[in-house]
């Protein structure tokens, strides 16, 4: 059974009277002990700085690793983070058209900051650099990800699309480029071209920030 007191209180006022350790004991349901479940949870945000995006940052294996939740319960946690980060996706609507790196940081910057390893995604746009869709095509771990340069270039064909843009993010927050990140650039740019497709840019999310092999003339 949920915590009692969380659920009248939403069922009564509606979720959104709820605090975030109420909203959160009713995201992992009942507890294991004698704690009540939103004691629980005001437990975890207050040891991560009551920050729910400090809580973002966590992997599962973390999350699991917190009084009160096993690894179901985490991933739980772990899915509702992430359901409000795609509402927030959803709601700028329609096609968006990229007009420079900064359009291209603002699309992926709620969905990769402060993810807790690194990742790459695939940007495919049409000839109006219209976005026709993104691809995550590696998972990776704290420092690095390893990504097939065959598995980009599908779906860029997948997508009938004019140009690409590659994205990943550093767990670290720090943006700068490392010789792998350069590397991997030539080579997706060497592909790129022999399909005659564009690489318009390889853009690295950091903390706030960002770094554009476009804006320091490595494309």
């Amino acid at each position: 059974m949920l915590n009692v007191p969380a659920r009248e209180k939403a069922l009564k006022e509606g979720v959104v009277a709820l605090e975030n350790a109420e909203l959160l004991a009713l995201v992992v349901g009942s507890g294991r002990n004698d704690r009540t479940r939103e004691g629980q949870m005001g437990t975890l945000l207050h040891r991560h700085g009551d920050s729910l995006r400090a809580l973002g940052m966590l992997s599962a294996e973390e999350l699991s690793e917190q009084e009160g939740l096993d690894r179901s319960k985490a991933l739980a946690v772990q899915a509702s983070l992430e359901l409000g980060r795609r509402l927030l996706e959803e709601e700028r609507g329609g096609k968006v058209q990229i007009k420079g790196t900064g359009d291209i940081y603002e699309y992926f910057r709620i969905r990769m900051t402060d993810r807790p390893q690194e990742e790459c995604h695939v940007m495919v746009l049409d000839t109006k650099n219209q976005v026709l869709a993104t691809h995550l095509v590696s998972l990776g771990g704290l420092t690095q990800t390893s990504v097939d340069v065959r598995v980009v270039m599908r779906y860029a064909l997948l997508h009938s699309g004019t140009q690409i843009v590659l994205v990943h993010n550093h767990p670290s927050g720090n943006p700068a480029p490392s010789r792998e990140d350069e590397a991997l650039t030539q080579t997706v740019a060497k592909a790129c071209q022999a399909l005659r497709i564009r690489l318009m840019d390889h853009v690295i999310i950091g903390d706030n920030t960002y770094y554009s092999f476009y804006e320091h003339d490595k494309i």
